[in-house]
């Protein structure tokens, strides 16, 4: 039986959960602070909100997640807990050097980024060595989660040089690569291997289907990046269409099923919606000549990628734990609340797009955020750190 000394550190998933959660709140904090004027940073208050989400948030979840199955997933050894530990101090010493250096000086903020990179460069070579080294048969999955990886490597040199050379020019390039084809497409990998497989879905995989939504997720990073609103519209519809037709082909039954699933059916299916309604916003961004103020992003960051990290993320909190993964009550509202979060967010993009005069929206919007992760953070605090309690 673990000891409460020693559990937390046990388990790779359990530490950088913790960071993740942890990140996600006092981030979000920040980039309040900042977007409101109470404080002002020493980098761009836009790049600091993607690059603190992506590299302080999501990427310690995905490490947690992918640390814990990747071996699996290749039939490999687990790893090491002197690796994973290493690295996650490494991880929480980064992570707030750069929330100290976005207050203090340009130069601490870079140091900072630099061992955020180098982290990213260890838990790539850890995750490439699994990949190389598994007796697993087929490993199709695992290379798409490794290219994955390697797009995120690229996005965040690009994010860092940007910053270290103020290279603003650069700057829409290293988002869009970091967004659309590491979080989302990572997101997108693991969970077209893993959500028919918990969903006893039988249905014959299409071996072209990931390869042709990263070659359309390329070609959204191009167009985009340029500004080419009228292929980046094709694209989206492309997207949705082509993922759709792919979900309701596996025969997945979320109506059927609990909420620990259906949450992960729901996120599945926030793909196709978001890319349908990115179609839409783009084209009203043109018919009323606005801005929809980062609509699109956001409902792929918030109604995919966080639907379905905390879908994943209470299930491997829960299995790992020694406790069934079954979602109570409780739980439930908090996989409903994520979709509360979206709507909030979207009503603010339709704010600033026609001028509701609802400014109060972004700070009900954040506020919901900051729940949202404080209550899931509280609900599986003692699970993380202690363990099932006997």
């Amino acid at each position: 039986m673990q000891t409460e000394q020693n559990y937390f550190l046990s388990q790779p998933h359990q530490p950088f959960f913790a960071l993740g959660i942890f990140n996600a709140l006092s981030v979000m904090l920040l980039f309040f602070m900042a977007y409101k004027g109470v404080v002002s940073l020493t980098i761009d208050t836009t790049l600091f909100h993607i690059y603190s989400l992506a590299f302080l948030v999501f990427h310690n979840l995905f490490t947690g997640f992918l640390f814990t199955t990747f071996p699996r997933f290749n039939q490999s050894a687990i790893i090491e807990k002197n690796y994973y530990v290493r690295l996650f101090y490494l991880n929480v010493f980064a992570s707030l050097l750069f929330m100290a250096g976005v207050f203090i000086h340009l130069y601490l903020t870079l140091f900072a980024m630099f061992l955020l990179f180098l982290s990213e460069i260890f838990n790539l070579i850890k995750l490439q060595s699994i990949y190389k080294n598994g007796a697993a048969p087929d490993k199709n999955d695992s290379f798409w989660i490794l290219v994955a990886n390697y797009f995120g490597l690229v996005g965040h040199l690009v994010l860092l040089c940007v910053v270290a050379f103020k290279l603003d020019f650069a700057a829409l390039f290293g988002i869009y690569i970091t967004f659309y084809l590491y979080l989302i497409f990572l997101a997108f990998s693991v969970g077209q291997r893993m959500i028919p497989f918990f969903s006893h879905s039988w249905a014959e995989k299409n071996p072209n289907f990931v390869k042709i939504v990263l070659v359309l997720f390329v070609f959204k990073v191009l167009f985009a990046t340029f500004g080419i609103a009228s292929a980046e519209i094709v694209t989206d519809i492309l997207l949705a269409i082509y993922m759709l037709r792919e979900f309701l082909r596996w025969e997945l039954h979320p109506l059927q099923s609990p909420s620990i699933l259906w949450v992960l059916h729901l996120a599945l299916f926030w793909l196709p919606t978001a890319f349908g309604l990115s179609a839409i916003s783009l084209l009203a961004e043109i018919f009323f000549e606005t801005s929809l103020y980062f609509f699109n992003i956001h409902l792929l960051a918030l109604g995919f990628l966080t639907t379905v990290l905390v879908g994943f993320g209470t299930r491997v909190i829960l299995g790992h734990a020694g406790v069934p993964p079954q979602a109570d009550a409780f739980t439930t509202k908090i996989f409903l609340f994520v979709q509360a979060v979206v709507l909030l967010r979207s009503l603010l993009s339709l704010n600033v797009a026609f001028g509701w005069d609802m400014a109060y929206l972004f700070d009900i919007s954040v506020f919901a955020w900051i729940m949202l992760f404080g209550i899931w953070g509280g609900k599986y605090a003692r699970l993380l750190i202690f363990g099932k309690q006997v």
